[in-house]
């Protein structure tokens, strides 16, 4: 068994010590007390059925701890899953709580390994590396999706470390050890390699996404029926019929910041796809709010903030882009969020009882189609046509 210690428990954290702990001793540490508290009871702070699951077995090698030292001291391996959200005014992510705990690790232990799962800039490893005078930094990136993180973890698209030696691979083991497929392909590649796999997946992903949605509004704009045509282009083997539901953009915790973080990377470097991925998001998110405004709405509903169904994330959903232009334009937005306890989300007022919601709203405006919404489909605006994702 490894001793590992995992420093920020969100998706990516979470996920990672619970997979973990199932061969290798795993402290879990995070700076909220009460999150801590609430894990220690087996209450998990996320949206997803598999990490609540692993949170009731017994046999798992994990204390979740508050206690930083003990953590450090503890470990051969430290992961690093720590948020870095894109600072709009550097143009850069903001770094800031990988290197307070790598800082803080090595004024405890120099002789401390760190395994960075934070997403971070292509050359960040390399120039971390250099500053901390260590090659004990390692990026090893995350391919999960949200609401299913840990059943991405067991299930691994493929296991990547940017580290072409033989403790990348002993990494690469432990992770592929813990997986229940077996069969998972390793890639052991140099650090800045292995932060441009993840920038550019992602990015990808926000230009698939931003691809059917510039079909759908094309679609929408000439009175055609979107999924005829998408059905149509999908059956392509080469396209495939997956990842093409159309939506009011691309949004949550990785899309927004990652693609805007590659264009940051792309620098003095000849682009045109990766900066019309982001100006995409903003156009489609323009023309929807144009379509909802034809309507002639008083009042708007806007039903769910989260991201999709079965998530508790709402942090740069698309659907808040929607509210912003329709609010500019003098329209009154109420919101219908069980999630919140709030009375109130950027001043518009959070409706607590459905029915009520249902009544005041001239227009529902909802980024996936529910059944709770079928007895009012007549005022439901939505570009959801495969009802999934």
């Amino acid at each position: 068994m490894k001793k590992i210690s995992v420093f920020g428990l969100g998706y990516v954290g979470l996920a990672n010590a619970l997979l973990l702990s199932q061969q290798e001793k795993v402290k879990a540490y995070d700076i909220v007390t009460d999150k801590v508290e609430g894990l220690k009871k087996g209450i998990s702070p996320l949206e997803d059925d598999e990490i609540k699951r692993f949170l009731d077995r017994t046999d798992l090698n994990l204390e979740f701890t508050n206690d930083f030292e003990d953590a450090v001291l503890f470990a051969d391996y430290m992961i690093i899953s720590t948020p870095t959200d894109y600072d709009e005014q550097k143009n850069y992510f903001n770094t800031s709580t990988v290197e307070n705990v790598i800082e803080r690790a090595l004024s405890i232990r120099k002789d401390a390994v760190f395994i960075i799962k934070s997403t971070v800039p292509v050359g960040y490893t390399d120039s971390l590396r250099e500053k901390y005078q260590t090659e004990n930094i390692i990026f090893s990136p995350e391919f999960l999706r949200e609401g299913q993180a840990l059943y991405d973890n067991l299930y691994p698209s493929r296991i990547v470390v940017g580290e072409c030696s033989d403790r990348g691979r002993e990494i690469a083991d432990i992770f592929l050890n813990n997986t229940v497929d077996k069969t998972s392909p390793i890639l052991l590649t140099h650090a800045t390699e292995a932060e441009a796999i993840k920038l550019f997946s992602n990015t990808y992903l926000a230009l698939r996404v931003a691809y059917f949605n510039e079909l759908d509004t094309y679609a929408e704009s000439r009175g055609l029926d979107s999924k005829q045509i998408i059905e149509g282009v999908g059956l392509d083997p080469r396209i495939g019929s997956h990842y093409n539901n159309p939506s009011f953009g691309y949004g949550g915790y990785c899309l927004p910041k990652d693609t805007k973080q590659l264009r940051a990377n792309y620098d003095k470097v000849p682009n045109d796809i990766i900066s019309a991925i982001v100006e995409a998001n903003k156009t489609r998110k323009d023309f929807i709010a144009e379509q909802i405004l034809a309507k002639h709405p008083k009042t708007v509903g806007i039903y769910r903030l989260t991201m999709k169904a079965d998530s508790d994330n709402f942090r740069y959903s698309s659907i808040q882009g929607i509210m912003k232009r329709l609010k500019a334009k003098g329209v009154t937005v109420v919101v219908f969020e069980p999630t919140l306890t709030e009375e109130t989300f950027y001043n518009s007022e959070v409706v607590k009882d459905l029915q009520s919601f249902k009544e005041l709203s001239d227009v529902i405006v909802t980024n996936r189609m529910e059944d709770d919404l079928a007895d009012v489909s007549e005022k439901v605006y939505t570009r959801d046509i495969f009802k999934r994702d």
